[in-house]
């Protein structure tokens, strides 16, 4: 390689770009250059090893970075790039299923299927089964089949692991399903894995013929491989290991969605004589931005050590920012947009991140009002959000029973198996008695052409109608009007059993959110009515961006904001209970993630940091008085711009929180997790250790429900 590229590279960065044969593991910190050191060592291999390029096989995680990832190394190597396989996993496995299509058992032609054709062959296998698609929706089990897949399990693996009915029916499923794909000669996503996996271990020719073929393997973002991945990068890597793997732990964020973090904690127990290269020179953030960062990441156990540096000199202290509440961190959000603008920045270069979708609601709402154009990444606006649609329609419907759309839009939210046909008859009756169709709804008998169970659900969905807007005639608060119709519609229910439990409670969490939207316009309103708060909502979610050309602020959860980069980065509520999620404050393994999560988000900032917790906040339709984040608190005093206030005072209104007086070694009875003692007292005895009979877990004082049991 020729010299002048290799000058570009830092000392590590050349080792490995220069490494030799053998196993090769690079822990690329944040903003360390690490796709540089993939093309370049793939340079190096094709321009200086002669290693033909076909025997190259570059693995990373989506098509935009396959399609960067050739573009740079065609820069390096010149025209003989075009014989490069730099793909994601799943376009790998599908062009080696093309080709070894009778070794895998399918035609050529085999069919890929997405999402859309997914649902529609569950909805039919459900059907056939007679399983109620209200009570196991076509995306929660096809989310059950996609987990077993990726650990590379068949349905008789499930059903002889099955110890309970739900499991012995998810098995079933799945091999229905399963016998519908293979019927069509399809595979879905997770087959092009499972197939090309099994086949390589079944096909000893097949798998000598690939493992000759692709020489050398490199693999980017390998934190992120699931046990699949895993099982196909150790197959193609035999026998030469010549396997580089490029990755790293502390931004390993996506457990829910099947990657594994042991595959590059473990890389050196599955290659011994693997060579480990760190790299840890920062070419993105200020020092202060590292020195936060690298603070708040060094608490995890079980990391590879590194400590990310950069040479680059000055910067701001991290701001940390304690707000009353959510509507004062919005306001404190717009501030800093208007002083990062002054400052010489384009909209396009500052981000606002959060920990749930629904939180980014009051800060939509500001920035509205502030007439500051903005983009949300990674899902739709609040008022855009399909849960969200859901209930204003319902809400509509009460308030307006000429509104057919949101009248077509309530009938379908939950599903009632009444389909377009049956709607139709429905609006064609209204017309004739010259009636709203909820009035209809309420009385189908009339309706011709309608099953029994069609009429069931209208009689149903009309009653709800009437009780909701004898609610709001008789002056029940609007956020009670939404409660009802959350938790009488189905809305709840069906929220919850469609996909994954963080799906469904996320957008859970939204619908909440807009109750207390509801609660907030009911407090300041001088006449509070349904109507009102649906006018608000229409004017507040109608704005229109007042220069679209002129850069957006970008608004995203941190898991989206992997990869990303900005000038200016605000990461708000940081608070107890929200970032660290509730959900992962007692479990050791994902308090963990959630502080690889802050790490990301942390490290997505240059130039400067702003991070905010507020006193109280509304969660999940009530009031909650918080405390600052523990990952606040793991950063040193010297890296932060501003005095912490007392944590007392930052609770709101300066109302301290109310800490129940533990002490270590106090015994201690938990209404879920039993007998335990008290191991450990944090934040001034506002989080607590305590060891129970199956593991030590932290918990807030001041929620759990827990009492202390006399000496």
């Amino acid at each position: 390689m020729s010299d002048d590229l290799l000058s570009s590279l830092n000392p590590p960065q050349r080792e490995a770009v220069l490494h030799g044969d053998g196993p090769l593991l690079v822990l690329a910190g944040a903003g360390s250059g690490k796709t540089r050191v993939i093309t370049h060592r793939i340079a190096h291999l094709v321009r200086e090893r002669n290693v033909p390029v076909h025997e190259v096989l570059a693995i990373t995680f989506t098509n935009k970075a396959a399609g960067e990832m050739r573009d740079r190394i065609r820069a390096l190597v010149g025209p003989t790039a075009s014989g490069l396989w730099a793909s994601t996993f799943h376009s790998a496995c599908a062009r080696i299923l093309r080709i070894e299509h009778e070794a895998a058992g399918y035609a050529r032609s085999f069919s890929i299927y997405d999402d859309a054709d997914q649902q529609r062959i569950m909805r039919n296998v459900l059907r056939d089964e007679g399983v109620d698609p209200r009570r196991l929706t076509p995306r929660a089990v096809l989310g059950r089949i996609s987990a077993a897949k990726n650990e590379l399990r068949h349905p008789r693996d499930l059903a002889e692991e099955a110890s309970e009915a739900h499991e012995v029916e998810t098995a079933r499923l799945y091999q229905r399903y399963q016998d519908r794909l293979i019927a069509s000669q399809a595979m879905d996503f997770d087959d092009l894995l499972m197939v090309t996996v099994e086949m390589l271990r079944r096909d000893a020719a097949v798998r000598d013929r690939w493992q000759r073929r692709f020489r050398h393997v490199l693999v980017d973002e390998y934190q992120d491989t699931n046990h699949a991945q895993y099982w196909l990068v150790r197959i193609l890597a035999e026998p030469g290991r010549n396997v580089m793997v490029v990755g790293d732990d502390d931004q390993g964020i996506y457990s829910w969605r099947g990657a594994d973090i042991r595959n590059i904690l473990e890389f050196r127990a599955d290659y011994p004589d693997a060579v480990i290269i760190p790299l840890e020179q920062n070419y993105r953030s200020t020092a202060m931005i590292l020195n936060a960062a690298n603070a708040v990441v060094c608490n995890n156990r079980g990391r590879h050590p590194k400590r990310l540096f950069t040479e680059r000199t000055g910067g701001e202290p991290v701001a940390v920012v304690a707000c009353t509440d959510e509507h004062d961190e919005a306001r404190m959000v717009v501030r800093e947009i208007a002083r990062a603008v002054a400052g010489g920045h384009a909209l396009d270069d500052l981000a606002v991140f959060y920990r749930t979708h629904a939180q980014s609601r009051v800060i939509e709402d500001q920035l509205v009002r502030g007439g500051i154009a903005y983009q949300v990444l990674g899902g739709p606006r609040f008022y855009e959000r399909a849960e969200v649609k859901d209930l204003m329609a319902y809400l509509r419907v009460v308030a307006n029973p000429a509104d057919r759309e949101a009248m077509a839009r309530a009938v379908g939210s939950p599903k009632r198996g009444i389909g377009p046909v049956a709607l139709t008859r429905v609006a064609e009756a209204a017309d004739a008695r010259g009636v709203p169709m909820d009035a209809v709804a309420r009385d189908p008998d009339a309706v011709p052409g309608l099953t029994a169970s069609q009429r069931d659900a209208l009689r149903g969905l009309g009653g709800l109608i009437e009780r909701l807007r004898d609610m709001d005639a008789s002056g029940s608060p609007p956020d009670r009007v939404m409660e009802r119709a959350i938790e009488d519609s189905g809305l709840r229910e069906a929220l919850l059993a469609d996909g994954p439990a963080e799906a469904g409670l996320g957008r859970l969490d939204n619908l909440q959110e807009l109750v207390g939207m509801a609660a907030e316009y009911t407090a300041r309103a001088e006449e509070p009515s349904l109507s009102g708060f649906l006018e608000e909502v229409a004017l507040v979610s109608a704005v229109d961006d007042a220069d679209p050309d002129g850069g957006r602020v970008t608004l995203m959860t941190v898991h989206n904001a992997k990869g990303l980069e900005y000038d200016v980065v605000m990461v708000t509520g940081l608070e107890e209970g929200l970032f660290p999620h509730a959900r992962s404050v007692d479990d050791p393994d994902g308090l963990q993630e959630e502080r690889r999560l802050c790490y990301v988000a942390l490290t997505r900032a240059r130039e400067r940091l702003i991070l905010s917790h507020a006193g109280s906040r509304a969660l999940r339709g009530s009031r909650m008085y918080t405390i600052p984040s523990r990952f606040i608190e793991e950063i040193p005093d010297e890296a932060i711009g501003r005095v912490r206030p007392p944590v007392a005072r930052s609770a709101g209104a300066g109302l301290p929180i109310p800490v129940a007086p533990y002490d270590v070694g106090d015994s201690v009875v938990h209404e879920a997790f039993g007998e335990g003692i008290i191991t450990g007292v944090q934040q001034k005895g506002r989080l607590i250790h305590v060891r129970f009979d199956d593991k030590e877990r932290v918990l807030m004082a001041d929620m759990a429900p827990m009492r202390k049991v006399a000496g």
